[in-house]
This record gives C-alpha cells, structure tokens and sequence, in this order.
C-alpha cells in the first residue's frame, strides 16, 4: 500500500484501465480502423452531431490540431467522413459522417463485443450499471473543469 494521495490512486487506476482496455479495443475492431478513428465515429453518434470544425475536434479529444487533422484526412481517404469548406469561413472546414461512417461505427460496436466474455468473470453486468452513474458524473464535472 502506498501513501500517494487517493485522488493519484484513483486516476492512476483509471489511466491504467484505459490502457488495458484500450489495447483489447484495438484488437477487436474491424482490420484497418484505429482507436482514434473509432473515437470520432463514436463522437458524431453519441452526440447526434452533423457536423464539427477540426478545431471543436481536437478540442473535444485535447489533442492537437495537426493530430486531429491526420486521423480526418484518413478517415476521409476511406469514406468514412466528409470534409468540405466553411461557408462562414473560407479558413475553415466542417467534418461530418458519412453512411459509410456509421455502418462502420455499428461494425465497430458487433466488434466490441468479442470483449464483453472477457469481462464477465472480472465485473458483473449488475457491478458495471451500479458504477455508470459515477462514472459519468465524474466525466461530464472533469469536463465542464477544462473549459
């Protein structure tokens, strides 16, 4: 047992569990998609966005925006977003989905599923539903901190 502070303790538990997770992600979805492409795709459903500037991207997952910019230009190469000029802003460009992009969005979801008979025997689906609620109140105040 060590002495560190428990808020270390609890996001170094946090951080680890992202990379374990993020590794069995990366292995289960369909061969050619990344993590970080996953990510958008998933961001545009589970918000319901149509579309997003690359800067709101990057802001969004807090990377920088030439990263951002790469993941898009691939994903774009691949016809799972479409990218055009700001009409209010001749710098500028919107990024949405295309219906290749949610097709594979949902292909990448039936993927994840070969990771949920891995995690019976760790948590139960009862264990899982009683922690979302925290989880989630701990997102969205942790967000509304880094603006």
């Amino acid at each position: 047992m060590t002495s560190d502070p428990l808020a270390f303790e609890f996001f170094n538990e946090i951080g680890i569990i992202d990379q374990l997770i993020g590794t069995m992600l990366t292995n289960a979805l369909p061969t050619g998609m990344t993590k970080a492409q996953f990510t958008v795709l998933n961001h545009f459903v589970r918000l319901g966005l149509t579309e997003k500037s690359p800067a709101d991207l990057a802001s969004a997952f807090q990377v920088r925006r030439p990263t951002i910019t790469s993941t898009l230009a691939r994903m774009e190469n691949a016809g799972l977003v479409s990218i055009r000029a700001d009409p209010r802003d001749a710098r500028g460009k919107l990024v949405s989905l295309t219906p290749a992009g949610r097709d594979m969005r949902e292909r990448c979801i039936t993927a994840l599923g070969s990771i949920a008979p891995a995690l019976e025997p760790i948590i139960a689906d009862a264990e899982m539903q009683a922690v979302l609620p925290t989880l989630r109140k701990l997102r969205v105040g942790l967000d509304k901190l880094r603006d």
